[in-house]
């Protein structure tokens, strides 16, 4: 059937990592690691970049995409 077929909704939070460059990365982020706020996204990005799951880079900023 139809229903059996539809992918489950993903809960993450997406974001964009944007560079002083002018790049954009974007990363999702688990509700559980934002309870303690939106501010801690800069700090999870920094860590995605070391583990190299998004691009090197001087990050400008953070912002939640809607």
């Amino acid at each position: 059937m139809a229903w059996e077929q539809r992918r489950k909704r993903d809960h993450n939070i997406m974001f964009a990592v944007n560079y002083e460059d002018g790049r954009t990365a974007y990363i999702t982020v688990a509700p559980k690691h934002l309870e303690g706020g939106e501010h801690l996204v800069p700090g999870i990005a920094r860590e995605r970049q070391e583990k190299g799951e998004i691009p090197d880079g001087l990050i400008k900023g953070v912002k939640r995409v809607k």
